[in-house]
Order: C-alpha cells, then structure tokens, then sequence
C-alpha cells in the first residue's frame, strides 16, 4: 500500500459509504441511524491504479472524554494521527454546518493533509453545499457520490500526489519479506502443509458485554478496539493483525450475539450478519464465555453455530480472576461441556483474565494445536485398519433382515476432516451408528475439539448389471 488515508467527519455524512465504495465491498455497516460506525476499520482500497490503505473511522462530536462518545473521538483521532491523509467528509445536501467548521479547526491543529470531500452532491442540491465547503479553507473540495460512485476520478487525482514513489515502496517491501519467518519442519505427518508465514484468521466471539474486545487489546498491548461496561458496543466484526511467538494471527472481534427473539433493530440485525461472516471466514473460533454465568443457552447455540460452519472452537472462561473454588469450578465447567457439546468433544476451557492478560499463553498454545488437528488428515491405510477392527469388534445392525457393509473409507479434505464411507446401503445406516464412527474417529486419531464429517457412498458393485453365468 502506497500510504494511509483516514475518513474523517460527522455522523451520518456517508463516511462508511464512501468506505466501502473504496474497497469494492460492503464490508462496513451501513444505516441511516448517526454513529453506526464505533471503531476504526482498515481496507484495502483501489481507485483505477492508486492502491492505498483507507480507515473508516467514527463520526466526531464533541463529549466527555469518559463518554462512549468520546471513547469513539478518541479512536478517530489515533486513525488521524496514523494516517498521511485526512478526506474529510461532509453532506453536501446539508451544506456546512458548525460541527464541521470545529472539525476542521481541529484538522487544521493536527497539521496532516486535508482532502476536502463534500459527499451526496448528486443533483442540483448538493451544488450550494459544494460552494460553501470553499469556506472552511481545505481548498477546492472534491464533489462525488459515494452511494452512487460518481467523482471517483476527481478524488483519484486528489489522492495522487501522495502516492509513494515506486522506489520507496520497493524498499519497504524488500524490508518487510526480511522479517518473514520460515519454520520448517514442525508439522505432524498427518497435517496439511502449514504456512507458518500466513496468518491463522481467529474470530473472537461470544454473548455481549464478555469481553472480546478487552480481550484483543490486551493481546495487542493498546487500546486498538473501543471497550467500556455497556453491553453492545462493537458493531462492526474489525480484523487486527497481530504477532504471538514470531506466528502471524489476524483477529476478528466481533459484536455480541444475542437471542435472536431479542434481535429488533435493522442496525443490530447487520451486526449479527457481520459476526456470521466473521466466524465464516475465520479458521478458529474462540468463544468468551463469562465464567460466572457459563454456558447459558445463548453460549451452546453460538458453539452450535461454530461447529455447523465447520471451524475449530476454543472456549476462553473470561473473569477467572473472580472465581474463588476454581478447581472444583473447572471440574464442573469441564463436566458441562462434555455433556452439552458432543460436536466438539474434547474442547479445550482455558481460563483467562481479558482485562489482565493471565492465561493469553495458554489459549494461544492450545488454539494452535486445535488449528493443527482441523488441518489433520488420516492416512487412508490406518483408517481402513481402524475400520476393520471397529467392524469386528461392533458391526452395523440389520436393517430389514439385511445387514449394511462398510467396505472403504477415506478421507478426501481436511479444515475440517471430512470422511467418506462406501457402504452397500447408506440410506439404511442408523444415525446412532454413524455417532459411534465419528466418535471413534475422534478418539482414535486425536480429533478433539474440531468437527468432522462423515458421508456415506454406495460403493459399486462389478457385477451389477451383468448376466449371470451357469
């Protein structure tokens, strides 16, 4: 990326809009409600051939620092200070009000490039707001649309100028592949080949108010996501790149997840959405569970969820810190989660403190070996030996007088392991028979924590169709 730019204005001038018209997705959470957008949000962004990084940021307003509102303005001055350049926004339809001449007083403060951008200036309404936006001293500001993608090549050539010379931009990439790590041969046999120097996307999710977003800061050492006692206040699911023991990881925090019947707001709707995609594109999961109210309800069906979409799951009991009988606590936590989560037997609870970072070493060694066993893959000649003995030892019943022959089975993928039996007729195997498989499966091979999978195929048969002969 050739240089930063921060996005920068009141509520509601169509700062996450322009964003996403940036980067070429609807990544950012969009509504017409004011202050939608609470964290600052980087992307890759692209206008013809101009790459650049662009951060979405919250709307400024003035409030006390201590405020929600102004926990928000100070993460939208952080994005301001690492930014190159500000575009700062205004609603052209509105024309410039006295919140935007106090921002650009505070832009001009700062002393960082200004591109004066007068957003929804479609039509013959935004022309007056156009003219006005000379006023506040930024030059002349750049009219488009971001809703509907027009003055995209006058913003282009407003950005040009701080485009890194190709030079520069060499170097710095000659710069970072020297930091890159390569370790070979830490891999088990049995795994997927592991680029150590890719990083392991990991979405921390959980019910409102359990601390993801405490939990990231303090693995980032700063106050990089907004946090604070209200329930609710992360919206939109924000990446972080992060370094643990010379390993890349990208962190997803998330917005908590609520009873769906609690669900009301189109706006908290399109935050659940956002997580949904988060744990999608995420290759482990970590579930923050506060451990003075574990695994109610709401904590099994995400864990569900988790193991539907197929991702490795890890537990993290937030709070430990206020447990006091903790052995006997982990000994019933463990109890509850062998009972209620069959789908990811074996799932490791690591008790963590968010907020003072104790236990962060040991969830991140135990996500780690829960990501090598979602990467896992069985030789096919050791589950056909596993198969045999399971078959001598309990064989399929009889379905309708004719018992149902395994015959074969492989493991065609793994992330997670997926598994398929030739049998003579799948559609009679009973279900609790295809348990007792995966959950051999799982204790044979060290398959713990990670769904799997297993289909059935009707293998077939070389004579089928062929006349007999006397």
């Amino acid at each position: 990326m050739s240089f930063t730019a921060a996005i920068i204005g009141r509520p509601n001038v169509g700062k996450s809009t322009l964003f996403n018209r940036l980067v070429g997705s609807k990544i950012a959470l969009v509504d017409d409600t004011p202050g939608v957008t609470r964290d600052r949000r980087p992307g890759e962004a692209k206008i013809g051939d101009l790459y650049f990084t662009v951060i979405d940021t919250a709307g400024l307003e003035e409030a006390d620092p201590a405020s929600l509102q102004g926990r928000m303005r100070a993460q939208t001055e952080a994005a301001i200070a690492e930014a190159d350049v500000s575009l700062f926004v205004i609603d052209a339809r509105v024309g410039v009000t006295p919140v935007d001449e106090h921002f650009a007083e505070l832009l001009r403060r700062v002393g960082k490039p200004v591109v004066l951008v007068a957003n929804k200036a479609e039509g013959k309404v935004g022309e007056a707001g156009v003219l006005e936006a000379y006023g506040l001293g930024f030059g002349e500001p750049v009219a488009i649309s971001a809703e509907h993608g027009e003055g995209m090549a006058d913003l282009f050539a407003a950005l040009l100028p701080f485009e890194r010379p190709e030079e520069e931009e060499e170097a710095a990439e000659d710069e970072e592949s020297d930091e890159i790590i390569f370790v070979e041969g830490e891999e088990e046999i049995a795994e997927e080949p592991i680029d150590p120097a890719k990083p392991i996307k990991v979405a921390v999710v959980g019910r409102p108010n359990a601390g993801k977003s405490t939990l990231i800061n303090t693995m980032l050492g700063e106050d990089r996501l907004l946090t604070g006692p209200e329930a609710g206040i992360t919206r939109d699911s924000i990446s972080v790149d992060w370094i643990w023991r010379d390993r890349p990881f990208k962190l997803f925090d998330t917005a908590g997840l609520r009873k769906k019947a609690r669900v009301e707001t189109k706006l908290e709707k399109l935050s659940v959405g956002d997580t949904l995609r988060a744990v999608r594109f995420a290759e482990v999961v970590v579930l923050m569970l506060d451990a003075t109210m574990p695994f109610e309800k709401q904590d099994l069906q995400i864990a569900d969820l988790v193991a539907r979409e197929g991702r490795a799951l890890v537990i993290a009991l937030n709070k430990w810190d206020l447990i006091e009988d903790r052995q006997k606590t982990m000994a019933d936590l463990r109890e509850m989660a062998e009972r209620l989560l069959p789908q990811v037997r074996g799932v490791p609870l690591v008790p963590i403190s968010g907020l003072t970072g104790s236990g962060i070493d040991r969830l991140m060694g135990d996500l780690l070996k829960v990501y090598g066993t979602w990467n896992r893959r069985v030789p096919t000649a050791a589950l056909n030996r596993w198969l045999a003995a399971t078959l001598e030892h309990h064989p399929p019943p009889a379905v309708s007088g004719r018992r149902v022959k395994l015959r074969y089975m492989t493991q065609p993928k793994s992330r997670p392991p997926t598994f398929v039996a030739f049998c003579s007729r799948p559609e009679a195997l009973p279900e609790a028979y295809t348990r007792y498989l995966l959950n051999g499966l799982r204790e044979s091979f060290g398959l713990t924590a990670v769904p799997l999978r297993l289909t059935l195929r009707k293998g077939e048969n070389p004579f089928e169709g062929k006349a007999k002969k006397r």
